[in-house]
């Protein structure tokens, strides 16, 4: 089966003093969206998952309509701030040289619920559930950065996770071929084809 897992669009930037942040997407994330859906539209998508995080499902809207296929949440997919009051787009906080990115480059996460263990365990077991149920499909799960970094770098059979290996763009799709044996090959990363030429923004230091 082939898996693609899908970074969310850009969302706007939340900070609250008490209560969760959950952002939507901002404008230029809605286009993103868009654009992410057309260009997956000649491929046949049997299943369309995402995380309950509001970024995430408007992100697998547009995907969803057009292969006329439903959204279902996954709440193992779920970004490790989920229940944050506050979220800041990541290269906002690098551009600012804010305290928290450095704390993000150090590995020190902000939140006290959850270890990068129990974290890890979490998206990559919710991850395989879904690839088992799929033989032969293909799906998409549309979730967050660290989910991704988590995935990927336990293909890789990397250790250093806690720093993250690398950076997923805005909509940027990932592609993952799965045996039933247990076999998994990463095919793609950070493809973000669909960007290109638009002017959005897709990350740390590009525009497409």
């Amino acid at each position: 089966m082939e898996l693609l897992i899908i970074r969310h669009a850009l969302p706007i930037r939340r900070e609250l003093t008490e209560g969760i942040a959950d952002p939507e997407l901002a404008p230029e994330g809605l286009l993103q969206a868009e654009h992410l859906g057309n260009y997956l539209a000649s491929e046949k998508i049997d299943a369309v998952y995402a995380s309950p995080l509001r970024r995430a499902q408007q992100t697998a809207a547009p995907l969803a309509a057009i292969q006329k296929v439903g959204i279902t949440l996954v709440d193992d997919v779920a970004e490790w701030d989920r229940n944050s009051n506050e979220y800041v787009p990541v290269e906002e906080l690098k551009a600012a040289n804010d305290p928290r990115w450095q704390a993000m480059l150090k590995g020190e996460w902000n939140v006290h619920e959850e270890s990068v263990d129990d974290f890890n365990k979490r998206t990559i077991g919710a991850i395989e559930n879904l690839i088992s149920q799929h033989s032969g499909h293909r799906i998409a799960i549309v979730c967050h950065g660290g989910v991704i970094n988590a995935y990927l770098t336990h293909i890789l059979g990397l250790t250093n996770y806690i720093q993250g290996f690398f950076y997923p763009n805005y909509t940027s799709i990932h592609r993952v071929a799965a045996a039933r044996s247990g076999e998994r090959s990463i095919v793609t990363i950070n493809e973000t084809s669909h960007l290109r030429g638009t002017g959005l923004p897709m990350g740390l230091v590009q525009k497409g």
